[in-house]
């Protein structure tokens, strides 16, 4: 299931609406993360744009008038409204070839439907800090990089590449065969300073309220577990990568000794 717009938080300033703004927005290679469009429009206009959504590998949504209501800032959406991002995604490859140029086992961050904007700006943050060479996330049920995450890492986002995919676990896979094994967050796994997290890695984060989704779990080498002594039994999604990540980081260290 999608998770519902937030005006809270996908911002008027990313929100692109009207047919005409919508086909010069692609017109002019502008990187779209989503269409909105009015069910039942099916005429010549609203289909050259889910045309051009899907050559530009944009998702697309077929929502009620009343949605685009709500979304809408001007009131004028014509049925149409696009979710611009606020930067321009990696590839896979990018990231790969990113460790390559420093000589370095990839690192990788892969965000299984991280729905809040802060959280993945912040672990986007974390990444970058840790030396972590890239992130890769869902184009489903996932938020893209809007202006709120471009804030919420604090100009990180300008340094480590993001890659959006079609599935995860396919993605997770194909990672493998070249050589990187993936450790996923989850609190029934093994405590983290037992396992070997070093070479060549990747983090698995799950979401904020449901955690790793099964398929992609089940694709993973190892469950680390973060020891917790309090009272309440799950940390955010942003903490939670970043004490992992910060554990691969002191075992690398003490490897390269």
């Amino acid at each position: 299931m999608e998770p519902e717009y937030r005006k809270d938080v996908e911002e008027n300033e990313s929100l692109i609406e009207g047919r005409n703004a919508v086909r010069e927005a692609f017109r002019a290679g502008q990187t779209v993360d989503r269409l909105y469009v009015q069910d039942g429009l099916r005429d010549g206009p609203v289909l050259d744009l889910i045309r051009r959504a899907k050559k530009a590998d944009a998702v697309v949504d077929y929502v009620s008038k009343e949605r685009l209501d709500q979304m809408s800032a001007t009131g004028h959406h014509q049925g149409v409204i696009a979710h611009a991002a606020a930067y321009e995604y990696a590839q896979v490859e990018d990231i790969l070839k990113k460790a390559q140029d420093k000589g370095e086992s990839p690192f990788v961050f892969v965000l299984d439907e991280i729905a809040d904007p802060h959280n993945l700006g912040a672990i986007i943050r974390t990444a970058n800090l840790c030396g972590a060479h890239g992130v890769i996330i869902p184009k489903r049920r996932s938020v893209g990089l809007t202006a709120t995450v471009a804030r919420a890492s604090a100009g990180a986002i300008s340094y480590t590449p993001v890659a959006r995919v079609n599935n995860l676990a396919q993605t997770i896979e194909e990672l493998k065969k070249q050589g990187l094994w993936f450790v996923c967050a989850d609190m029934d796994g093994e405590i983290m300073y037992d396992l070997n997290l070093t070479g060549p890695v990747g983090v698995v984060i799950g979401s904020e309220g449901t955690g790793v989704g099964r398929l992609v779990k089940e694709k993973c080498d190892m469950v680390a577990s973060i020891p917790m002594k309090g009272d309440i039994d799950s940390l955010n999604a942003s903490v939670a990568a970043g004490i992992l990540a910060y554990e691969i980081v002191r075992q690398r260290r003490i490897a390269h000794r």
